[in-house]
């Protein structure tokens, strides 16, 4: 069975405007949010650009802007691995991710770009997988890629290896923590290698050359769960990664499924306890299925709008001293929500924006969930 891809829809940018999408969210401190409000208010990459220099001395201090050499580098590399850029609003952008708000501006891609537009689950689990949960892995990821799923994962030891190679022949996304010429771990070359080979493909939103860290595969497993239209957890520890995915999962509205294991197993633990706060609970793949078929069949998440680049919002309102110094002393070390800051301040929201912009730029601000910021002391 096949499920149907969603419409390739999107606007396909010039090589020079990939090249400043790629600069911009390599320079220091901006991420995706800062990314998108960076081009919602210049109009473009390129513009944005030019104004950080700016941006980030206002805030506080000086940030290193990406140049076009290591831009045109990293692009000569991604060439010579077989690999791309997309960027976010491009037909070949990962349809589960275009309703994500914090979705990476620009993904490198290595292989078949169609099973980013398809309906997919993410099968995650722990490393040190029993034989038993290996089993249920394979059975779950061979039932979901027979009934037209993608399978996406993170490409670690264990279960996640498991359900990419029993959905080569359907399909599957590995995402990787690093760059995706720093493959991670190494055992996992081969696997990698017939993912690309048999029609599915390999994503990462971290630079060529990036070697992962503990703290980067959190970031990954917010891509596994943003890929997907549910998260399955087969096995997992208390205190495993695995349940950060069902976490963020959770967080941007899929739906979380786990197997239920023995309580003497503490492979288990994490399973049983995300049932026991709510997870479907899944023996089979049918159970998955009977949940997910009702969202495939709708086809894509909501378009978040994001096709190329942006229009401006219109002229910007330059904050004075005195603004500035009245929005900074409304922050602390306890986030609150920028529409808070607003209100209680009586600045303009234009202007509240681009001091917020400034000071993230300086690395002075720290982003949360739901759109509340924190001034790093």
């Amino acid at each position: 069975m096949s499920l149907p891809a969603a419409p390739r829809r999107g606007v396909v940018l010039t090589e020079a405007m990939r090249l400043s999408w790629l600069r911009l969210i390599r320079s220091e401190n901006v991420g995706p949010v800062t990314f998108r409000e960076l081009v919602n208010r210049f109009g473009t990459a390129a513009a944005a650009l030019e104004a950080l220099p700016d941006l980030a001395s206002r805030g506080g201090r000086r940030i290193v802007v990406c140049s076009e050499a290591a831009a045109s580098e990293e692009m000569a590399r991604a060439q010579k691995l077989g690999a791309r850029f997309v960027c976010r609003g491009e037909p070949d952008y990962p349809v589960h991710l275009r309703s994500v708000a914090d979705a990476p501006p620009v993904l490198a891609l290595m292989g078949d770009a169609v099973c980013l537009q398809r309906p997919s689950v993410a099968i995650v689990g722990a490393r040190n997988a029993s034989l038993s949960g290996i089993k249920l892995t394979r059975m779950f990821s061979t039932g979901m890629g027979k009934a037209g799923y993608v399978v996406v994962s993170g490409l670690a030891r264990g279960i996640d290896a498991a359900a990419h190679d029993a959905a080569l022949a359907t399909g599957t996304v590995g995402v990787f923590a690093g760059g995706l010429d720093r493959p991670y771990p190494l055992e996992n070359r081969p696997l990698m290698r017939k993912i690309v080979d048999e029609g599915g493909a390999l994503v990462s939103e971290m630079p060529f050359g990036w070697t992962p860290r503990a703290i980067d595969f959190p970031r990954r497993n917010r891509l596994v769960a943003g890929l997907s239209l549910g998260l399955l957890v087969v096995e997992a520890a208390l205190r495993s990664g695995s349940l950060i995915s069902a976490r963020l999962a959770g967080e941007l509205g899929r739906l979380v499924f786990a197997v239920p294991g023995s309580p003497l197993d503490p492979r288990a633990a994490g399973a049983n306890r995300l049932i026991r706060e709510g997870a479907i609970l899944a023996c089979e793949p049918a159970d998955v299925l009977e949940a997910l078929d009702p969202l495939a069949a709708r086809g894509q998440q909501p378009d978040d709008g994001a096709l190329g680049e942006p229009d401006m919002e219109g002229p910007m309102e330059e904050p004075s001293e005195g603004e500035r110094a009245r929005i900074v002393e409304t922050l602390g070390p306890t986030p609150v929500a920028i529409d808070e800051i607003i209100a209680h301040t009586g600045i303009s929201p234009g202007v509240v924006q681009l001091v917020i912009l400034e000071l993230d730029l300086a690395g002075r601000l720290e982003r949360h969930a739901g759109g509340m910021v924190s001034l790093l002391l």
